[in-house]
């Protein structure tokens, strides 16, 4: 029987991973103490977890507020018909975007984005309005962001 990518993650993996999500920059050697592993070994089970594609990279995370940007919104967007692709090609260029989905239900997209003030959320909604109907919620405070994935209970 093959094994699945979640019995190749046993708890010392998900230990690891754990302590990553928290912290990308953390060293094997105090991962290695933590888990009790040596730096080669956690080097050697992170390596094969990039391999893997369960680890998918390392990021860092930049306050939109003190790089200039003062609002923080989710956009949802009811594509028109026939403006979901053109959308779909565009939307790589629009700078604004730091993620976006395609989703069910009665809108095709949400993106979150982040802007400098009110006005220039009024010129990005003047830009997509081409492609369909939007919705705007703008983020006052974040509860939960990027909360890590833990272990899944049998």
């Amino acid at each position: 029987m093959e094994k699945t990518l979640e019995t190749k993650v046993d708890d010392l993996s998900w230990r690891i991973l754990k302590m990553l999500q928290k912290n990308a920059r953390e060293t094997f050697a105090n991962i290695g103490r933590q888990v009790g592993l040596t730096p080669p070994a956690v080097a050697e089970r992170i390596k094969k977890m990039e391999d893997l594609g369960i680890l998918l990279g390392y990021k860092a995370i930049v306050s939109h507020i003190q790089v200039g940007y003062q609002l923080k919104a989710i956009i949802t967007l009811r594509a028109f018909m026939g403006k979901l692709r053109p959308f779909l090609e565009a939307v790589n260029s629009f700078e604004e975007v730091t993620n976006c989905y395609r989703i069910t239900g009665n809108e095709n997209i949400i993106m979150e984005v982040v802007l400098k003030d009110q006005f220039h959320l009024e010129k990005f909604i003047d830009k997509l309005i081409q492609y369909g109907e939007t919705r705007t919620h703008i983020i006052l405070s974040e509860i939960i962001s990027d909360s890590p994935i833990m272990k899944r209970m049998p």
